[in-house]
């Protein structure tokens, strides 16, 4: 048995990655290193929900005509239906140490977890590297205005921004870990400051008891409330492929429940209550909160507290995204290692981040991304939940021609569903019916179904559909990993 040290020093010599960043890519984490708790996933996931983008949207939702609290709940909602998808998949990563793409070749196949789930993942992560770069340099020029005086181009400001954030995620794990302790507590004090300053202002429609009661456009508004409620339920699923990623390093399942289940609901709660007051103040008129701060702020020092709280909201997402993006890519390419890998999401989302016009296609985008993860969550879920039983042979992930190798490396049943269930939610389902919570319900039966009805007459799938026995620890597939040609 090889020490620590001596695999990631052979997985550094294989990927020809530097000294001093995280060396495990797809590879399974060894036991000794799952010491995260629950404070750092609180950390990790509060600091990925409080972010300018998620702050945007509570805006965005309040300007489109809902009412603050429909806004607000339309978000929380979205994300607690996702969630429950969310949670068992990263059950998967503290049990197994492995990636959340990794996770995925259980269910597609192992070439088809590659051009299926982690190629629209790697998509995923660069939109969202570059929405939220774009959102927060929307922040960061209305606050420059306001303190230089003049107009400030959004261009630069979002290219400089977002290469200021490759840097902490190609290091890898370690650096997301202090990057969130560091940044919480200083993003909670600031937003508490600013949420104060909304309040003191003395315009009357930015009083509390305006804001708490303000009923948005005149009309009824649930087909507005299925829009957002779609989007927020389609932005969270698109993540589901990474929950492992977050919690791969975690000590036990209750550290990674109470961690991520307490962050996502609060995250998402503050974060959407600081976006919709801001756009309920403005009578529905600014969609952007931190436009209406730097427009009401008088003093530099909340310009400035501005700005500190949209860098670290920006970096402390950012980040994640590209360290998912990259295990994303990682698990497509495997000889390139995850630092590698990283650095190619990064230069993709980087280069994306000079296109405003994505801030504006927000609702459209997501939901487009929404059709195609929300079936990718449902053979996921039933694959895992129903037909393994929650049992999967982690060596088997990884071998040609084995139980999960399917039809030439594609499980085309899968394959067929999730296709099945984008094109008919995209084309078919109204937005009124949340084709997001559609398209995840049909295709769960859809597929259950069709596993069931072929099990017995096929060999291939009975194979695959049997629950696993994990035989080599961790520690001995990765020394099998770290010497493969």
């Amino acid at each position: 048995m090889t020490s620590r040290r001596d695999t990631e020093e052979r997985l550094r010599a294989r990927y020809h990655q530097p000294k001093g960043v995280e060396q495990f890519g797809i590879e399974a984490i060894p036991s000794h290193l799952k010491t995260v708790k629950w404070y750092d996933l609180f950390s990790i996931v509060f600091n990925f929900l409080v972010n300018p983008g998620v702050i945007l949207t509570g805006g965005m939702a309040v300007a489109s005509g809902l009412a603050f609290w429909q806004a607000i709940t339309a978000e929380v909602s979205g994300v607690v239906f996702a969630f429950t998808a969310y949670i068992v998949m990263a059950t998967v990563g503290v049990d197994y140490g492995i990636p959340g793409q990794v996770v995925t070749r259980m269910s597609f196949g192992l070439l088809g977890a590659k051009w299926v789930s982690s190629f629209l993942r790697t998509i995923a992560s660069i939109f969202w590297f570059a929405f939220q770069t774009l959102a927060g340099s929307l922040a960061i020029v209305a606050v420059l205005d306001k303190w230089l005086n003049g107009h400030v181009s959004l261009l630069p400001v979002s290219l400089v921004f977002a290469v200021l954030q490759v840097l902490v995620a190609v290091v890898g794990y370690d650096s997301l870990k202090l990057l969130s302790r560091f940044a919480l507590p200083i993003k909670i004090g600031v937003l508490v400051y600013l949420m104060g300053v909304l309040i003191r202002h003395p315009g009357p429609t930015f009083s509390i008891t305006h804001v708490l009661f303000y009923t948005g456009k005149p009309g009824p508004h649930w087909a507005i409330f299925a829009v957002w409620l779609n989007s927020s339920a389609a932005a969270w699923l698109t993540m589901i492929t990474d929950a492992a990623d977050f919690c791969r390093y975690s000590r036990t399942r209750a550290d990674m429940w109470v961690g991520t289940l307490s962050a996502a609901a609060l995250g998402t709660f503050a974060a959407g209550f600081i976006g919709a007051y801001g756009a309920a103040a403005t009578l529905g008129q600014i969609p952007n909160t931190f436009q209406v701060l730097a427009d009401i702020s008088t003093g530099r020092l909340s310009l400035v507290l501005i700005f500190v709280v949209i860098a670290l909201d920006n970096w402390t997402i950012n980040v994640l995204n590209l360290y998912t993006g990259g295990l994303s890519l990682s698990n497509i390419f495997e000889n390139i290692g995850r630092f590698w890998a990283t650095l190619i999401v990064s230069a993709l989302g980087v280069g994306l981040s000079a296109f405003p016009g994505i801030v504006h296609g927000y609702s459209h985008y997501v939901g487009v991304l929404g059709y195609a993860f929300a079936p990718i969550a449902a053979v996921l879920l039933v694959d895992y939940l129903l037909v393994k039983r929650t049992r999967i042979d982690i060596a088997a992930l990884f071998e040609r021609g084995g139980p999960y190798w399917y039809w030439g490396g594609f499980n085309l049943l899968a394959i067929l569903w999730v296709l099945a269930g984008f094109l008919f939610c995209a084309l078919f389902v109204p937005t009124g019916w949340v084709p997001t919570m559609v398209a995840l319900l049909l295709t769960s039966i859809g597929y259950y179904v069709t596993v069931l009805l072929v099990v017995p007459r096929s060999h291939v799938l009975g194979e695959a559909a049997r629950p696993g026995e994990q035989l080599e620890t961790p520690e001995q597939l990765d020394e099998v990993l770290a010497l493969r040609p």
